[in-house]
């Protein structure tokens, strides 16, 4: 789980280093200036590392699945070299299926106005900017989402049927509980990312909201990185103890106890 957290980190670090900057600079300056390769360079980075966690999540889906429903068999199934395997899996389906967006749009014939109503290069405000006829780069987005995307959502879902129905059947309640703290975290990852994704992507481009889709490309591209890590680390004891030795401190400094002999 480790291996496959340590890549989650570097995906939502790059998604957000990819991003962030041109933001911030929007927010510094007003506007912002950027050539075509720069902005075809930055969707396709962005295309790739979103499509890349999403693989490296079912990757984790069936991690817990091994862990909790064939327990005596996860070092055999999970060895390193087969880790390896999945997560090099995730970055190269993720890196050449973003490719073909890419190759589309810049095949694209632009309107005057190359203004972009939005905070970094993004798919559909691309497409709405396009004087050209966007229908193969709308069919790519919904083989790609179905492909890779609805299929990855499929796995980790069976993989929850079949981890829910083994924690049921355990006995005790402390059983029960632990079982389940294993994978609460990533669940909860999954829940947002996927929720984030459908309210975004899977849908026609005569539906595009400005304002909507600007919170939820904000949501995806700041909270979900900022909330990954938060989520993990809040179920790790040895953080939460080392956080409420800090909690105290601080409390202590700020609201000293005055003894009275």
């Amino acid at each position: 789980m480790y291996k496959f957290l340590q890549n989650l980190s570097i995906i939502d670090i790059s998604s957000t280093s990819n991003i962030l900057p041109t933001l911030l600079h929007l927010l510094i300056k007003k506007h912002n200036k950027m050539s075509l390769f720069r902005c075809m360079t930055q969707l396709y980075i962005y295309l790739s590392l979103g499509l890349s966690e999403y693989i490296l999540l079912t990757a984790m889906a069936y991690d817990r699945y091994v862990a909790i429903c064939h327990p005596l068999h996860y070092i055999k199934r999970m060895s390193e070299k087969y880790c390896t395997g999945l997560i090099s899996a995730a970055y190269c389906i993720g890196f050449v299926g973003s490719i073909g967006y890419v190759v589309l749009l810049h095949k694209l014939s632009y309107c005057e106005s190359h203004l972009i109503d939005h905070f970094f290069c993004d798919l559909i405000p691309l497409l709405k900017l396009s004087c050209s006829d966007t229908f193969n780069v709308e069919i790519l987005t919904y083989v790609i989402g179905t492909l890779f995307a609805f299929n990855s959502f499929l796995l980790t879902l069976i993989s929850y049927i079949y981890i829910i129905s083994t924690i049921l059947k355990i006995q005790s309640t402390h059983g029960r509980q632990k079982a389940f703290s294993t994978c609460a975290s990533h669940l909860t990852c999954v829940i947002i990312l996927y929720m984030t994704l459908f309210c975004l992507y899977m849908k026609p481009t005569t539906s595009y909201s400005l304002d909507r889709d600007k919170f939820f490309s904000l949501l995806y591209i700041v909270l979900v990185p900022l909330l990954n890590p938060l989520i993990y680390t809040l179920k790790n004891k040895e953080f939460l103890i080392a956080f409420n030795k800090i909690r105290q401190r601080v409390l202590s400094s700020i609201f000293p106890v005055k003894t009275i002999h």
